[in-house]
Formats: structure tokens, sequence, C-alpha cells
């Protein structure tokens, strides 16, 4: 059964864990080819009595990033910080982003996500390093379209039918005592393919589920195998190594595959650009082109990250909270 569309204290009583956190997370690009990208991700953090609000993106080739935090101060549930909101108007159907302009924004938006998928609701997963816990959450994804309209520099720029993704996330989440994890949303004409994976710095999955969803009222198809080739690229496009901090990295690109219920299977190669860097916490979010075995072409998000992988982040960093 899917859950609500409301955010919700942590299950467990007396003080939440640090790390318990409850966040929406919208990406929408064009989809007919890679350009400008518009994220906004806001955030419960209970153990901090507040939200946290993130713009990221990129912009005419430049990546944007803004913060935004605001105290509960007796309303946990409503969902804005600052200048910017996220508003459920129909569960699973349709929401609002907004970031009002102003000074210290980098980007305003007035945006509308409608479904195109159906959403898809991930098994619980867990994840200990060293006996501390790193991650036990659930988590929701579901493809859509995106309508309306972003600023910059006072201009404003329509948006239409640009597709991508929305995600819902409630539990512990220590981003920077991570290894790994690869998220993909891989947005195709006739419906999203979209994982989330957790690898342990050997390489051992740990945790890995996702699905096939059809565009339209279809229920979407669970993935039951999944193996991703990727790699680092330069600014002239050839492989380079992620180092400690990934200084000389400017995109990524590879092959991915899946299997789904029924047997089926679809390959992915793709390539394309940062749209987010995470800094200490390792790697960020890359827009690509994409192209599946059989011929079709869509636009995808591929996030990797961690702080220590023996692929993707061989030069371990420390797990110490970034600031």
């Amino acid at each position: 059964m899917l859950p609500d569309e409301a955010f919700r204290p942590p299950p467990e009583p007396g003080p939440p864990p640090a790390d318990w956190q409850e966040s929406c997370f919208y990406v929408a690009h064009r989809p007919d080819r890679p350009g400008d990208v518009l994220a906004l991700r806001i955030t419960s953090h209970p153990g901090r009595g507040g939200f946290d609000c993130l713009q990221l993106g990129r912009v005419d080739g430049t990546l944007i990033f803004a913060r935004f935090t605001r105290r509960y101060h007796g309303d946990p549930v409503t969902t804005a910080a600052g200048p910017a909101s996220v508003r459920v108007l129909q569960p699973y159907r349709l929401a609002r982003l907004r970031v009002a302009p102003q000074p210290g924004v980098p980007v305003g938006l007035d945006l509308t996500w409608s479904a195109r998928t159906r959403p898809h609701l991930l098994p619980r997963g867990r994840l200990a390093v060293a006996g501390r816990l790193v991650w036990d959450q659930r988590h929701l994804f579901q493809s859509g379209w995106f309508d309306g309209s972003y600023t910059v520099a006072g201009v404003r720029r329509p948006v239409h039918r640009w597709w991508g993704q929305r995600d819902h996330s409630w539990g512990v989440r220590a981003h920077h005592r991570c290894p790994m994890w690869l998220w993909l949303a891989i947005q195709l004409p006739d419906g999203m393919l979209g994982v989330w994976c957790w690898e342990g710095p050997d390489g051992a999955r740990q945790f890995c589920h996702g699905c096939w969803a059809p565009a339209g009222p279809r229920p979407p198809v669970p993935v039951t195998g999944f193996r991703h080739r990727l790699r680092w690229t330069g600014a002239d496009g050839r492989p380079v190594g992620y180092g400690r901090d990934g200084a000389a990295v400017a995109g990524l690109a590879g092959r991915v595959e899946f299997t789904l219920a029924g047997g089926g299977r679809v390959g992915v190669v793709g390539s394309g650009t940062w749209h987010a860097r995470y800094g200490r916490r390792g790697g960020g979010q890359h827009h690509l082109a994409v192209v599946t075995d059989d011929g079709r072409r869509g636009t995808a998000v591929y996030e990797l990250t961690g702080c220590h992988h023996h692929r993707y982040f061989p030069v371990r960093r420390g797990d110490r909270r970034p600031g």
C-alpha cells in the first residue's frame, strides 16, 4: 500500500536520530536533448527541528546552487523554506513547485508537476558500515511532466511538457558515511526506468530495487537484476579517474542493464555532464542523453555519490560530517 503524501514524524518514540529525514526531490529537464536542468529538494530534519531546501541544477551551462532553511516553530508539516515551497495538490497526480525570484535566488521557479506514470514504492532498505547505521529508509519514485516557467536574471523562460522525476523518501540517511549509491531516472518516450542501488566499498551489493514504469495507467514492472559499467569523463570526453575529490571529472558515461520481472531485458548507453556536484560528499548528479539497445532515445538523471568504492571512489575520504 502506498503511504499518503503528508510528511510524518519518525515512527520510534523518543528523540529522533540525528540523520533521520524526510524529503521530496523534483528534477525537470527537456525531453528532446540535454540542456537546462532544474532541481528542488525540500527535507524535514526532526533532529534539527527544521526544514532544509536545496535548489540545484544547470542553466546556460552553469551550475546553480542555493540553500534555504526554516525552523519548525510549531509547524513541522508545511513543506516550505524561505522563498521555496512544494505543495501537493492531488496525491500522486499533481504538485506545485515555487521559488520566488528575489536576491539570493539563482533561478525563480513556478512549475507544476503532473504524473506521467504510476508511482513505485521500493521496499525498506538498511545498511550499516563498521557497526554504524548509515541508511534505513523507504523510497518512492514517479515520472512526471513539468509545465510553467523559470526566471533567470529577470527574464521568464517557459517550460512546456518537460519530463523528469519526483522522489519521496523517509528514514535514516547519513550521506557522509555512504560507501556508494547509484540512483537512475531514465526518461524514455514510452515510460521511465528507475533504480536505486547501494554497494559496499568492495562492490558487494547491499540493496538494489527499481522498476520499468510505462507511461499511463499500467502498473510498474519491478527490476529483478541490474548491472552498471559507468566511467567518469573529463572535459574532452575521455575516461578519467575520480581521485580524491573529482577535480578532473566533467561528466559520466557508460552502460547499464536492467532485468525485469517476467524476463525482459533493457540495456541503456548514455553520456552527459554535471548538473550538481556534492563536494566533500563525493560525486553528484549528471544529465545524460541515452539510447536503449532497441533504439529508443531519451534523457536521464544519474546520481552517483559516496565516500569509498573500488570503482568510482577508490581514494577513501574520511567520514567526518561535512559542514
